[in-house]
């Protein structure tokens, strides 16, 4: 297995972006590195709900960066959403 660090960064990138996003708006405070956290889970959160929901065309590989952060984003407010509704934070 070969690892692109340039794939690594752009993980990391989108991570960052999307979890500092989700964090905006819904008033979270979480730091840089809770940001990014935040933000790589959301992807995978809303990665599989987009599929879930037949959406992965539209925002999937083929949208690229910024489809990225759109479903990373969802996937973080979503995240969010869940805590303060779980532990209601």
């Amino acid at each position: 297995m070969i690892l692109d660090p340039g794939g690594l960064v752009a993980w990391l990138v989108v991570g960052l972006i999307a979890g500092a996003l989700a964090s905006a708006v819904t008033g979270n405070r979480s730091g840089c590195l809770g940001s990014l956290i935040l933000g790589l889970v959301g992807a995978f959160v809303g990665g599989f709900l987009f599929s879930i929901l037949g959406l992965g065309g539209i925002f999937g590989v083929e949208a690229g960066f910024v489809g990225s952060i759109i479903v990373a984003f969802v996937g973080a407010v979503i995240l969010i959403a869940l805590g303060r509704l779980i532990f209601r934070l």
